[in-house]
């Protein structure tokens, strides 16, 4: 006997939809947010609104790709938190009617856990194998810098993470101090390869154990950038690849400093990437190296699952239907959400 779970997302800008069939996703439809670009940052109250005018046409939309009618479906998955609050109760609310119209259960996801969770999706994009508990988990996105051991798919450990600014944040507000446009990080990665990355150095911060910090380096690189301006208006202009390229590497490699020790420490050797920033192609590469140097097994999600999506959802709903985790239905959505 089957499950088919419909998973709905909605913690940010991204109102998105999908369906999973046991493991194999059957569809994962996405509605973006253009509104923000030009104010450099999401709006949450812009979000709120987006997510009410998109949820109904995506979940269709999701249904009808896959081929699914609302009768087959067995639960909803639905984002509770972290994230933007009035987003996440367009979700919350969304999911309450819709299995109440339906009497099926519903059933809260917790979106970081969801991140490291899109390696057990079943896809065409997707690795045939997935990973093997216990393993480490770096979770890299705007907002959040984690290592995580995963126990199993319901048992997770925070053993480290930022205790200010997270890594994807970092890239987002350096790319704007080097005048790229909103979203930062992609446009870095992608100016980057132009650049040489050893060209400049910024400092990394000196953090014990598993903890990350990234407040220092964009510090560092605004009073950088503003020193280099007094001596020459045109610095920026005339460096932004190499800027790019070194900011980028020492983010780089605060991530791979703390990954190595813990990698060292817990004697796990698999490794799996999760989050936003696992996007970027720099990172990739050098978490490639650093497994073939360490003898780490690694998994890289599909670029398709890095950013938020429905089908990270639905997957972790699939594994706490198994399990019976429902939710009642006067849950309410949280902006801080802990494992």
């Amino acid at each position: 006997m089957t499950t088919v779970i419909l998973g709905i997302e909605s913690s940010c800008d991204d109102t998105s939809a999908a369906v999973i069939r046991d493991r194999q996703l059957l569809s994962n439809v996405i509605a973006g947010q253009d509104v923000h670009r030009k104010y450099g940052g999401v709006v949450p109250e812009l979000a709120s609104r987006a997510h009410q005018k998109n949820i109904v046409p995506v979940v269709d939309s999701a249904l009808k790709e896959a081929g699914i009618s609302r009768r087959e479906i067995d639960a909803v998955a639905f984002t509770r938190g972290p994230g933007l609050l009035g987003s996440l109760l367009v979700g919350t609310s969304f999911t309450k009617g819709f299995t109440a119209a339906l009497g099926i259960p519903m059933i809260e996801v917790n979106h970081l856990q969801a991140h490291i969770m899109v390696h057990f999706i079943q896809s065409e994009v997707s690795a045939a194998s997935s990973p093997r508990f216990p393993f480490l988990s770096l979770l890299v996105s705007g907002g959040h810098t984690q290592l995580v051991v995963v126990r199993d798919y319901h048992t997770m450990e925070i053993i480290g993470r930022t205790i200010d600014d997270a890594a994807g944040e970092a890239f987002d507000k350096c790319a704007k101090l080097l005048g790229l446009p909103y979203p930062g990080g992609p446009h870095m990665d992608r100016l980057a390869q132009q650049g040489d990355a050893f060209r400049f150095a910024f400092n990394k911060p000196r953090i014990k154990g598993f903890d990350y910090s990234f407040s220092g380096l964009k510090t560092s690189f605004l009073y950088f950038l503003r020193d280099q301006l007094k001596e020459d208006s045109g610095f920026v202009e005339k460096n932004r690849a190499d800027l790019a390229a070194s900011l980028q590497q020492t983010i780089i490699d605060i991530l791979l400093d703390k990954l190595r020790m813990a990698m060292k420490t817990t004697g796990i050797r698999q490794v799996a990437l999760a989050g936003g920033v696992s996007a970027n192609s720099g990172l990739r590469s050098a978490m490639r190296s650093e497994a073939e140097k360490h003898g780490w097994e690694l998994f890289i999600p599909p670029f398709s699952y890095t950013t938020d999506n429905a089908a990270m959802i639905a997957i972790t709903g699939y594994y706490r239907y198994l399990e019976g985790y429902f939710s009642s239905d006067n849950i309410a959505p949280l902006a801080r959400m802990y494992f």
